[in-house]
């Protein structure tokens, strides 16, 4: 088997969404860290011009942005797996909160941690916004569901766990959101979990 590296961070919510899939389908990977100062040198520059991780290099191929490492992996390695379903209809609403990953996700939960934790200079009342938002929107759609998609763990769960998971240490609490508790409980229990380094919890907003 090609041998895969992926260059990260520990407390990535986007790296680590990329460690559970390569976890839970047992695919060895070399890990490298790619703090501030070795993304923008030339050597990774080259990998990603961005500077961003997640960055997997598999054999000869670069594969950047976290939601496309996802697709990558499913379709080369487990293409028959649950993680991408069969099923065209679930296979567009895992697209759809891939989409949310990246954008209400991102733009909400993630954008106050990184704003609390790391000092990232984004806005904090827009970030709060958004969650309070979304989160009562993910809240009623999860109400009797175990998943996000169908009846197993999709793609969709992963890419949508650490931010959400995350979300007391930018300031945002959970408990009015049993059925986004319990889904986390979910997300947790599946064999090869691995969880992210804790951080304080801040004031709430």
């Amino acid at each position: 088997m090609t041998t895969l590296t992926l260059y990260g961070t520990e407390l990535s919510g986007h790296v680590h969404r990329v460690r559970l899939l390569l976890a839970m389908l047992n695919l060895p990977t070399t890990l490298k860290e790619a703090g501030a100062d070795v993304r923008k040198s030339a050597a990774f520059l080259a990998l990603n011009p961005l500077g961003q991780v997640p960055v997997l290099v598999d054999g000869e191929h670069v594969i950047t942005d976290s939601n496309a490492i996802l697709i990558w992996l499913v379709k080369r390695y487990a293409p028959d797996s649950q993680w991408l379903p069969q099923d065209l209809h679930q296979q567009a609403q895992v697209q759809q909160w891939l989409g949310k990953a990246a954008g209400e996700i991102r733009y909400g939960v993630a954008s106050a941690r990184l704003i609390k934790q790391f000092g990232t200079p984004e806005n904090y009342d827009s970030a709060v916004a958004t969650a309070r938002k979304f989160l009562p929107q993910m809240e009623a759609h999860l109400g009797g569901k175990s998943w996000l998609v169908g009846d197993s763990a999709t793609l969709a769960d992963l890419a949508c766990y650490a931010y959400v998971a995350c979300a007391p240490e930018g300031g945002i609490s959970l408990r009015d959101y049993p059925a986004i508790r319990q889904w986390l409980q979910n997300v947790e229990a599946l064999p090869g979990f691995i969880a992210l380094p804790p951080l304080p919890h801040p004031q709430e907003a």
